[in-house]
Formats: structure tokens, sequence, C-alpha cells
């Protein structure tokens, strides 16, 4: 039995794509998923809380950490018209995921990157960040991510990170506060829950 994680740099697992589509921030949007990703049925609840409270501007520039098979980016693109979108995953079966769903939901202003974290955008600041944190990969990993989007927020900039409470999302945000000097919790539900660090 492989023993594929999501965060898994090349996933083995085969499985049919699957195809949706969902309504995020009033947009309808088409969706491609595979097996090796998370949450391939559907949009995640936790996703779908950055989704709908994330606060992005018309000419931000956006990363989408960790960004699976591209949600997060999508939208984000679709709210930053004439901003920039990276997404950034260390899957290859999700960033390929991802840039075709940039293609097929006409996403003309982002790009998506194979990489460790921070690395593929080693030198590049961002107005806004956003990540649901590979919470099964261990604590040590999500703090250091949490240390380098400090490194990569542009003065003024935002940090968005939701997660699941049962699995200690409120000690993570606690890390927040230590790199930032703020954490506010902008929303929650579904068992999860939505912070915002500000620089």
């Amino acid at each position: 039995m492989p023993s594929d994680h999501y965060f898994s740099e090349c996933p083995a697992s085969a499985g049919g794509r699957h195809v949706f589509t969902t309504e995020l921030r009033g947009f309808e949007l088409s969706l491609i998923t595979e097996a090796g990703v998370f949450s391939r049925e559907r949009v995640d609840r936790g996703t779908r809380l950055l989704v709908k409270h994330m606060q992005v501007g018309p000419t931000d520039r956006f990363l989408d950490l960790g960004c699976g098979y591209g949600v997060v980016g999508v939208v984000a693109a679709k709210l930053a018209p004439e901003g920039h979108v990276t997404l950034i995953d260390i899957n290859q079966r999700a960033v390929a995921l991802a840039r075709e769903n940039l293609a097929a939901n006409g996403i003309t202003n982002a790009e998506a990157l194979q990489g460790d974290g921070f690395a593929p955008v080693s030198g590049r600041v961002f107005d806004v960040i956003a990540l649901n944190p590979p919470i099964r990969a261990g604590l040590a990993m999500v703090n250091q991510l949490i240390e380098q989007a400090h490194s990569h927020l542009a003065p003024g900039g935002h940090f968005y990170l939701v997660g699941r409470t049962k699995q200690g999302v409120l000690r993570i945000a606690e890390k927040m506060r230590q790199v930032f000097g703020n954490a506010e919790e902008v929303a929650k539900g579904g068992g999860y829950r939505l912070y915002v660090s500000v620089l």
C-alpha cells in the first residue's frame, strides 16, 4: 500500500481524475483533481473558510503556499485581475493540476511552481500569503513556513493561515504572534479557524 501524503513530492498512488464545479466568492469554478492530492473529492471546509474571508486587492501580489490543485490561487487571481498570483506545492501532481485548473478557468495572471516551501520564490515578496498548512508533516515544518512567510511579505502585507482546532491551530496562532507580533482570528466554522497576521 503506498505511503503517499498530499505533501509527497512524487505521489505514486493511482486513481481516476475527478472533475467537479463549485461556486466560491461568486465565481463558478471548474476543478480537476486526481489521487495523491489533498481533498480530491470536494473543496475542504478549511479552504472554503479561507477563500470566503481572505482580503485580496485588485493589484495584489498573492502567494498560494501549498496550493494543492489550486483552488485558493484560482480565486485569488480572479480577485486580483491586475495583480499576479503564484501557486507553489512540493507535490508535482498537484502543480500539474493547478496549471490545468488555471487554464480551465481562464486565468492568465498566475503561475504554478513546483518546489519545497518558499524555495521557488527566493527573494520575492508578496502582499498576501495564504497557507492551509500540512499539519501531518509536523509542527516544526509549519513553524518554519510561518517564519519564512515573514521575510516574504511586503510591508503592510497579510499572512492568512487556516487550520483545524483539533489539530492544534491555536498553538500555531501563538507562533504567528511570536513571529509577526499579531494574529487575529478572522473566522471559524466546521472545526476550522482562520487567522491573519499583518506585517
